[in-house]
């Protein structure tokens, strides 16, 4: 049978491993065995539990954690732990350090805010509307964390190296390149990610939180909205998003045995984006939007000579099998999100056909 498949560069939820996407369809009806589906299984049999503890210890290798750290499993993405973050670290006079580098990190700022958090904004690039990552910022020794996101989607800037904080744990967002990349996870208090751009379906956050963050979690904070409720049940506490997280499993699983592991899926992510840049930036009609030294390698944002052909230019894409190239209505411009997912030959398709958009409209 014919496949229908374009290749999809949507910025998430995004593309998934096909082999997962095919490992999903083989044993949709009938999990291992058990004559029912992964979405009918329960939660407390010994089968998803298996899921759930695979998923947490591909974690562990694949980041390489130390037992200094938990792995969680929850709801509400990345966007409920701008929340739960200051209600669990911030109890009293407790305060933290905020980097802004556009939407989802103001976004943090904000919920801290309305719960009437010490916060302090301690960097922010929006006098260049978010073009750059911040370099050599003062942090406050009193602070209990620094909060960052790794890479922006919108904007498409990232952290290529992350700020050293004299010792101040660092918490981040990674929803748009957890697993893309190894990182030093020891300046870490606790990495949040929802899995829908980089390794899973939307409906669960990943979560790795240092246990001794534990410890400052005051009892009048919600049951549900604890980190301790999760690290002590094993995510199990309620039913957690079966299916979201048998899928990330498998992608773990694929990043492990497929891929060979982050440093050659950080090769191959180099390589992509670098055909990308390298092209744009020798030529003319296509501008990237980013700072040279402050780029994702997750999302490529660029802008064309004028509003019409960035229409046309997404419009005619997608004739071509080429999906998802549209930017944020935010800031509009084009976007090509090339996940751990998005295959080379994605990206050299994608390729071919700027050259092809450029020679007839430039």
């Amino acid at each position: 049978m014919k496949s229908n498949r374009i290749f999809n560069f949507n910025p998430g939820p995004a593309a998934l491993p096909v082999a997962v996407l095919e490992e999903i369809q083989q044993n949709f009806l009938d999990f291992k065995g058990s004559g029912m589906s992964i979405t009918e299984i329960s939660h407390r049999s010994q089968q998803f539990e298996d899921v759930i503890n695979d998923a947490m210890a591909r974690t562990m290798r694949l980041l390489n954690l130390d037992d200094r750290f938990d792995v969680l499993f929850l709801q509400g993405g990345a966007s409920m732990q701008f929340a739960m973050i200051p209600m669990n670290f911030l109890a009293g006079d407790r305060t933290a350090d905020y980097i802004d580098t556009g939407t989802w990190s103001a976004k943090a700022i904000k919920e801290a805010r309305i719960q009437g958090k010490n916060i302090k904004v301690v960097a922010s690039s929006e006098d260049k509307n978010y073009a750059y990552i911040p370099r050599n910022i003062k942090f406050n020794q009193d602070a209990v964390f620094v909060h960052l996101t790794s890479n922006n989607t919108i904007k498409g800037t990232a952290w290529s190296q992350f700020p050293d904080t004299n010792g101040i744990p660092i918490v981040s967002d990674m929803s748009s390149d957890i697993m893309s990349k190894p990182i030093d996870t020891g300046k870490f208090g606790l990495i949040y990610a929802g899995a829908q751009k980089n390794v899973g379906p939307a409906g669960v956050c990943l979560v790795v939180v240092r246990r001794d963050m534990l410890d400052r979690i005051p009892e009048t904070v919600p049951t549900m909205l604890r980190y301790n409720t999760y690290a002590t049940k094993n995510s199990l506490y309620n039913t957690p998003p079966c299916f979201a997280i048998y899928t990330v499993h498998l992608v773990l699983k694929w990043l492990e045995e497929t891929v060979g592991g982050l440093d050659e899926m950080a090769k191959l992510n180099h390589k992509k984006a670098s055909l990308l840049y390298d092209f744009m930036d020798t030529g003319g009609f296509y501008r990237p939007t980013a700072e040279a030294d402050s780029r994702s390698l997750m999302n490529i944002t660029f802008r064309l000579p004028t509003a019409e052909l960035e229409q046309k230019f997404v419009q005619e894409a997608l004739k071509n099998g080429l999906g998802g190239l549209k930017g944020h209505r935010s800031v509009g411009g084009c976007r090509a999100s090339i996940y751990n997912a998005v295959t080379l030959e994605a990206v050299e398709a994608l390729l071919d056909f700027m050259k092809n958009f450029e020679n007839k409209n430039g």
